[in-house]
Order: structure tokens, then sequence, then C-alpha cells
């Protein structure tokens, strides 16, 4: 981002803005001072000038006659004239004689170099500004008796220096102003717009909280709400829309509420009812029956274990969203592992269950039970949605930057689409094609293995394309377990430890 279009705050921009409007009308105001003051010299000086030009005058007026020799300064310029007065005598449009009046009553030559400004000089005309070798000069010529031309000039250096003092106090005081304006803006701009800072902080604290789920308290309310001021304007709205929020969040957290009582009495009461149903069925079963009831029978007991386990899900996924704390225990992971996959082994042998455990056990804290069926659901979800002799790896490693443990499964199935990818947690989700209803799966597995690890304080992620699918479960580390059992001979090839890295 360029510096141009970098973000400035609101108080910085008002300060901006103040400081740029007051050195705005402090520089016009000067600027207008100084062509005053400059006007007002300058027509002070033309009065010097044509009292010092009637004088000059005067004096020729009564010059001595020619062949005298009295002093130069008595002989031209007369007295009482201030030093540095500049009279010039011009005939034929030349000029004869040019002398400068010193302290003391002396005078000296003007430099010849001067003398075409001084022919310039307009004859009975508003005086002129000329720069001579001697400096600025304010000039001004009239006739004389004997028909030549005066010329009679004071120098602006004292005028300019009045102007230039006044600039110069103009500038420090600007600079004092700007100061003083800053630091009073800054603090008067920061006292004002403190309202705006309740509200943008009560604005952060409530897009803090986690709305989408679970109870909820708007607690949070802006106090400043006087309607006479804009910011109390927008404080009373958001006060009002904040109740409206809180008002719905209480209504959807009653709902969901109710919902999860519902089905956590309704899993409950169906357990028992369901269970008769399998006891009598299989009591049924024992009998001599013809074919059709034997199926029968057979259909009723699968649909039941089915139901059973629906109800099972449904009643443990009420209970997390209650909030029922889990068993907290050191859990050896490595062992979860190979059970597991002895027991997906078992279940599916048409396909190649791969282990990548390291040398050490890994272990956590938590619920052994819930973090089995974790494992157990992943697999399951592996084995059903894949097709015969898929290659599925279980890995497990500690991340030592982060302590967590990661548990990954990882299958070179189909993959699952990229639409269904982002919702596979859901509830009852399920995918298409290869990942089908023909297992019979009731869409709650995914949701409950990431129930589980959210209640351990742990993530899970999926990522997947065609031919490879990985489910990445990060748990919080513990101490290490007890070492692994000594694998079982019937399930050496779901047991034996891979190398630790995965395959390609």
């Amino acid at each position: 981002m360029s510096p141009r279009a970098a973000p400035r705050s609101l108080r910085a921009r008002l300060v901006a803005t103040v400081l740029i409007l007051l050195t705005a009308a402090v520089l016009v105001i000067g600027f207008a001072t100084t062509i005053a003051a400059r006007q007002f010299m300058i027509r002070q000086l033309d009065d010097d000038l044509r009292s010092a030009g009637q004088r000059f005058s005067r004096f020729h007026d009564n010059a001595p006659p020619p062949g005298t020799t009295p002093d130069r300064n008595d002989s031209f310029l007369g007295p009482a004239q201030e030093p540095r007065t500049l009279g010039a005598r011009v005939v034929g449009g030349q000029v004869i004689e040019a002398l400068v009046s010193d302290k003391g009553g002396t005078s000296r030559p003007v430099d010849p170099g001067d003398f075409a400004a001084l022919e310039a000089v307009p004859v009975n005309a508003q005086p002129v500004s000329k720069s001579l070798s001697i400096g600025a000069y304010r000039l001004s010529a009239f006739p004389a008796p004997d028909g030549s031309l005066l010329v009679i000039g004071l120098p602006q250096a004292r005028a300019e220096s009045v102007v230039d003092g006044l600039i110069l106090i103009e500038v420090i005081v600007l600079g004092v102003a700007l100061l003083g304006a800053g630091v009073t803006g800054a603090v008067l701009v920061r006292r004002e717009l403190r309202p705006l800072e309740r509200v943008a902080q009560t604005a952060a604290s409530v897009s803090a909280l986690r709305l989408d789920r679970g109870e909820v308290e708007l607690v949070e309310r802006i106090p400043d709400t006087d309607p006479r001021t804009e910011v109390g304007k927008m404080g009373a709205a958001l006060n009002l829309m904040l109740d409206n929020v809180g008002g719905a969040l209480e209504a959807r957290q009653d709902s969901e509420m109710r919902l999860r009582q519902f089905i956590a009495d309704a899993s409950h009461e169906l357990r028992t009812p369901l269970a008769a149903i399998r006891g009598y069925a299989e009591l049924t079963r024992r009998s001599e029956l013809s074919p059709d009831a034997e199926y029968s029978l057979v259909r009723i007991s699968t649909q039941a274990e089915r139901m059973t386990t629906l109800v099972e899900d449904l009643l443990l996924l009420a209970r997390l969203d209650a909030g029922r704390p889990l068993e907290r225990a050191p859990v050896d992971l490595t062992r979860l592992v190979l059970d597991a996959v002895s027991d997906a082994h078992a279940v599916g042998p048409d396909h190649s269950w791969r282990m990548a455990l390291p040398d050490e056990p890994v272990s956590t804290v938590g619920d052994a039970s819930r973090l089995t069926q974790v494992l157990t659901n992943l697999l399951a979800n592996a084995r059903s949605h894949t097709p015969p002799g898929t290659e599925v790896t279980v890995g497990l490693t500690p991340d030592s930057r982060t302590g967590e443990v990661v548990l990954t499964v990882t299958d070179t199935g189909p993959g699952i689409s990229a639409a269904l990818l982002p919702h596979v947690f859901e509830r009852f989700a399920r995918g298409e094609k290869s990942r089908s209803r023909a297992a019979g799966s009731t869409g709650l597995g995914l949701a409950i293995v990431h129930a589980v690890v959210t209640a351990h304080d742990g993530t899970v992620g999926v990522e997947s394309v065609p031919g490879r699918t990985r489910f990445v479960v990060r748990l919080p580390g513990g101490d290490t377990g007890t070492p692994p059992p000594p694998a079982d001979p019937r399930t050496t090839s779901a047991r034996t430890p891979q190398p630790a890295a995965e395959r390609p």
C-alpha cells in the first residue's frame, strides 16, 4: 500500500483539517497585513519624499549666483536633508549632477551607472521605485525655474526593514499558533471523539462473540445516547439493533435447547423399545420358522440395530451440545490406533490397512472411549465410501512446534466432491456416487468426530482430491503413555508399524 493510500484516523484527519484551515486563514491575514503595511510605509515615504522635494526646490530657487564656490551640500541638496537623500539635476535629458548626502552634512557623487534610472523618472507624476547601485530608492522628478529637472529620492530600506520585521513576526506567530492549535485541537478532538471510540469498542466486543451457537448474552450497550448529537443518535440506533439481535439470539437459543432436549428425550425413550424389538426378534429366530419368516426377522434385527446406532449417535450429540464434561485422563493414542486398525482390518479385509507410527508412544489427555469413537468413525468412513482394494493409512505424530498430537487418516479412494467438502462435518451430510448410502450410513459419523474433537479442545479438517482424501485431527499433547502391546499374530499386516513418513 502506498503511503498516500495509508489509512488515517478520524482524529488525525480532523486535527489536520483544522490546522490546514488555520494555516490558510493566518496566511491570508498575514498576506493582507503585509501588503497593507507596505503600502502604508510607501505612502509615508512618499510624504517624506514630497517634503524633501519642496526643500530641494526652495533651495534651488534661492541658490547663489554662478561663480561662487560654497559647500557642495549647501549649493546643491540644500540644508536639512536626511542622510542618504539623493538629488540630481537633469538638463536636456541627461544627468549633469547627482549627489547623495551623508551624515555630517557632506555628500558624495552618485555612480554614473545609475544615471539612466534617474533620467527615466517621470516628471510631476507619482513617485516610482528604482533599484540603484546604492539600494532601492523612491524617486520623484519636478521642473526647476531654470528649465532643468530636479530629481529627489529617499531610500526604501527603512520601509523594507519594517515590512521584513513584520513578516518575521508573522512567521513566528504562525508557528506558535499552529503548534498551540495542533496540541489544543488534538486534545479537544480526542475528548469529543471519546463517545465514538466507545461505540467502536462496543462493536468490537460484540463482533468477538460467538453468535452462531450456544447461549449468548448481549450485555454490551453504548452509554452515549444523547439525541442532540450525531454520535448519540448512532449509539441509540446501535443499542436498538443490539436489543433486537439479543432477542433473536435468545429465541434461537430457546429453540435449540427445546430441540436438543427433545432429541435427548426421544433418543433415550427409543432405546428401550428398540432393545425389546431386537430381543424378541432374536428370541423368535430360535424357533422353527419358514424361510420367509426367517428373512423378515433378519431384516427386523438389522434395521433395529441400525436405528439403535442412530439413536445412540443422536443421544451422544445431544449430550455434547449440552456441554456435558468428558472424562479427562491420560490416553495412549498409539494403543488406540493399533486397536482401531486391527478392528477395521477384521471388518473390512478387502481394504489395505497401513499405519505410520513413531517409535515412541504418543498420548493425550481426554476421554478414551470418545477418542476411540473418533478413530472408529474415521476408519468406518474410509471403509464405507471407498471401493475394495483402497489403501487406508493411519498416521500419528507429535508436533513439537505446537505441542499438539496430529492424527491423520488417508485413503486412496475416489475422493469427496468439491460441493460436499465444506459440509462433511455437518449432521446428516451425505455424499453422492462414491460417498453413497450403500453402506447404510446415518450421516452422523463425521459430525460426532467434529463434536468430540472440539470437546477435547482440538481441531479436525479434511482435504480431498481424486485419489487421495486426508482427515487431519489435532489434539492437545499429553504425557507419554504406556508402551503399545505386542502385535496380534492374526492381524500382523494391520499392526506392523510402517515408517514415520507416509507413503507418497
